[in-house]
């Protein structure tokens, strides 16, 4: 057990951590930043490689061609501070409805999710969400509020240890209970948040018509069935998601009128996705 003086020195040592670590993110929120990019970057890659050994490769010519047109299209607007170089592009033949983006260049498409989406510009608003996730360093985010967090509890359990408080496993849990849903997951429904509006900015300034946003949302309302409470999960509902992307569009829509180009990728036929293990 630490003694009483060292209880008292790891308060301030936390504290000079957080503040030294404080950043500010693309939409201009306070962020918690203590890894490294290259050591995000590392873990990007370790995983990602990972993933690819595990899920089965999608060997569609088509579905592979539509889906790196998207991301092409996407990911050449991202600025080279997030990834220098190219994206690296992977389709799982999978019924799951997923995609996602790691830092060091990342992105996996899951062909259940094209079954949801009806075409190139919804597929960009998934694609445009998950490189949103990197923009924005969330992965960072999240791994240091969690080590914060820890850390937190730590030291109010050693408070609670030296003190003459009754119950106090009790109130040790109370505390986790108020972590996991005080904190930790606001954070990730702020990080979904955040993560739509960079991604409806991004697919517009790409050249996709940022309603297509809201029209995917929709379809994902549908596909989704019921949903638990807001409160209780990682994620906003569908429809606080329709809500926000539908008032940004007030944003984004002049980015997609003064964009360039407008990505031809015609949306192929989707092969039945192997069923998920």
């Amino acid at each position: 057990m630490l003694s009483d003086n060292k209880y008292r020195l790891l308060i301030p040592i936390l504290v000079s951590a957080m503040l030294a670590a404080c950043s500010t993110s693309p939409t201009g929120r306070t962020q918690l930043l203590m890894h490294s990019p290259d050591e995000l970057n590392q873990m990007g890659a370790r995983s990602f490689d990972e993933m690819k050994k595990q899920e089965t490769i999608s060997q569609d010519v088509a579905v592979n061609k539509f889906v790196q047109c998207v991301a092409d299209a996407i990911t050449v607007n991202v600025d080279s501070s997030v990834h220098q170089g190219s994206w690296e592009v992977v389709v799982f033949d999978s019924d799951m409805v997923n995609a996602f983006a790691l830092p060091g260049g990342k992105i996996g498409v899951y062909t259940g999710i094209l079954e949801v989406t009806e075409n190139a510009g919804q597929l960009a608003a998934i694609v445009g969400h998950e490189v949103g996730h990197v923009i924005a360093q969330h992965s960072n985010e999240r791994l240091s509020s969690d080590q914060i967090s820890k850390v937190g509890l730590a030291v109010a359990g050693t408070g609670l240890a030296l003190s003459d408080v009754d119950n106090k496993a009790l109130i040790l849990a109370g505390m986790g209970i108020g972590v996991q849903y005080g904190i930790l997951m606001p954070y990730g429904r702020t990080h979904e948040t955040e993560a739509d509006i960079i991604g409806q900015e991004l697919m517009a300034k790409s050249g996709f018509d940022p309603s297509a946003s809201v029209a995917l949302w929709r379809n994902m309302a549908k596909a989704g069935g019921g949903e638990p409470p807001e409160w209780l999960s990682t994620h906003p509902s569908n429809q606080t998601r329709i809500n926000n992307l539908s008032k940004h569009l007030e944003k984004s829509e002049p980015m997609y009128a003064a964009a360039t180009t407008r990505p031809q990728c015609p949306k192929p036929k989707i092969p039945t996705p192997k069923k998920s293990q």
